[in-house]
């Protein structure tokens, strides 16, 4: 699994956390739909705050959707040559530096346990499977180790993420997605991507620290 963490204040990265953020709050507003349509376009949800059953795996429909309203730079949203091929791995990344630079999110599909949360529903002994991220932005910690900041919409992928769902939509009457009201989604996509800090992001928004100079695993299909 790429091991993760949380932005810091502090965190430079290109864009700047700034940037991102007002990117991604530009794109929640944009978003067109139906309530349930917009909530299922930024988040992939559980049918309640159990956790018990994801109410759909359409990752790759959702990462390219998501992708490109967060691509307004020139070429929209930058979908990489597959990463689980050695042939050129370092390339690959220069280029998907190169676009993330241009204000250009990028499609990352990997296996279920490499990209995943922690704490992913979609985990599973085997490894089955695949998952999609995106990747907004590429920095770098003050010991010169690099990373990516990268959006995953499944609500379940940590400890940090599912806790916060839980905190969002629970109360007398647990409240589910589908009985959202447009001001609740709303609050609920915002808090969960942008979260309350002026410096970070909601638990969607990860630092993945990637070995560029290595390829994915490969993605077993069941």
């Amino acid at each position: 699994m790429i091991e993760q963490a949380y932005v810091q204040a502090g965190d430079k990265t290109t864009p700047t956390v700034k940037d991102i953020k007002a990117r991604i709050s530009t794109a929640v507003d944009a978003t067109t739909g139906t309530t349930l349509e917009r909530l299922k376009c930024w988040l992939q949800m559980p049918g309640d705050s159990t956790f018990a059953k994801m109410l759909d795996s359409d990752c790759q429909v959702r990462a390219k959707r998501v992708g490109g309203l967060l691509s307004p730079g020139t070429g929209g949203l930058y979908e990489p040559s597959d990463l689980s091929v050695a042939l050129g791995v370092p390339a690959k990344w220069t280029a998907v530096d190169t676009a993330v630079k241009a204000d250009r999110a990028v499609y990352v599909n990997g296996s279920t346990g490499h990209v995943g949360g922690a704490q992913s529903k979609f985990n599973n002994e085997r490894n089955i499977g695949f998952h999609v991220i995106v990747f907004l932005a590429v920095g770098k910690e003050s010991d010169g180790r690099g990373y990516y900041l990268g959006f995953d919409p499944d609500t379940s992928a940590t400890t940090e993420s599912r806790a916060a769902w839980k905190a969002l939509v629970t109360g007398e009457t647990e409240t589910k997605p589908q009985d959202f009201t447009a001001e609740k989604s709303l609050q609920v996509i915002t808090s969960m991507t942008l979260g309350s800090a002026e410096g970070g992001f909601g638990p969607l928004v990860r630092k993945y620290y990637v070995d560029t100079t290595k390829a994915f695993p490969k993605i077993i299909r069941a």
